[in-house]
């Protein structure tokens, strides 16, 4: 299977700042994934060269087009969502099923009108009218009704309490993502999206650290909660990281067998969250 988006050796400067560092990845057609690292490491300047927002060095294709040169017809087939919280307070619901159908070829109206039909919503509504909870289904109304071949999700919970950031990645999951349709999510809330991913990225300085599928992950990275009288044995096997929960010491190991670790303690797949804790070491000090 062709590749949804290839990206070699990406590089983009601001100034004197490397943005993208000779950036490298693939993303597959039909996958969720997760574009993480901390602020100012170059997620949103991989964005802005997937949608064509910015010129860079290096090669990118996605979806087959060139989006330094080929942004209009690309941009028919992609959607691209920032923080679902902000929209202007004087726009209407149907002013926004208008606008969209007007600048989306791939929009269906009539699948807006239905999702909204399950909602709260009316035509005439306000966004100032609006709890957070009818905002989140406005967008999905919008997203869904967009028959986009990738999705582009940066930060797009931002501002929406847990009850409204769950709502909005489980309408997504079941209303809107399927095989044909690819999804890249950036977000700081790494705990809320990790059941989703299919896929991993982590971003570090521009360069990318780590692009896995979760399940290669599952397989790669374990983490032990040593029992005492074997800490100095498991620490001779070099752990990424080493932290103390309970009194007892938590290490975590990269390509270590787990036939191996299994004799130190409890094992168990690490967290997102703990990997990228674990990987990014030294990026906030």
């Amino acid at each position: 299977m062709s590749a949804l988006i290839t990206a070699r050796n990406l590089s983009k400067r601001y100034g004197k700042k490397l943005a993208l560092d000779q950036a490298s990845f693939e993303i597959q057609p039909g996958r969720i994934v997760g574009l993480i690292g901390p602020n100012g490491s170059g997620k949103t300047t991989t964005l802005k060269a997937i949608l064509g927002l910015t010129q860079f060095e290096g090669e990118l294709s996605v979806l087959g087009m060139d989006p330094s040169k080929q942004r209009d017809a690309l941009m028919n087939e992609v959607c691209f969502i920032a923080d679902v919280a902000i929209l202007p307070r004087w726009l209407k619901v149907k002013d926004a099923i208008d606008f969209v159908e007007g600048v989306h070829p791939r929009f269906n109206r009539e699948k807006a009108e239905r999702y909204l039909k399950h909602t709260k919503l009316e035509p005439s509504m306000k966004v100032k009218a609006m709890s957070k909870g009818m905002i989140v289904q406005l967008h999905l109304a919008l997203v869904m009704a967009i028959d986009a071949k990738l999705l582009v999700l940066d930060e797009p919970t931002l501002g929406l309490d847990i009850l409204y950031r769950k709502q909005f990645y489980q309408n997504l999951l079941e209303d809107y993502f399927d095989e044909n349709k690819t999804i890249i999510i950036t977000t700081h809330q790494i705990e809320e999206v990790e059941n989703l991913l299919t896929d991993l990225m982590f971003i570090r300085d521009g360069k990318i650290t780590l692009a896995a599928s979760m399940e290669e992950i599952g397989d790669r990275y374990t983490e032990v909660m040593v029992e005492p009288q074997f800490i100095n044995a498991a620490s001779a096997l070099a752990p990424m990281t080493q932290r103390s929960v309970f009194g007892k010491a938590v290490m975590l190991f990269d390509g270590a067998s787990r036939a191996q670790l299994e004799k130190f303690g409890e094992i168990r797949t690490p967290s997102v969250a703990d990997l990228f804790v674990a990987t990014m070491k030294g990026s906030y000090e």
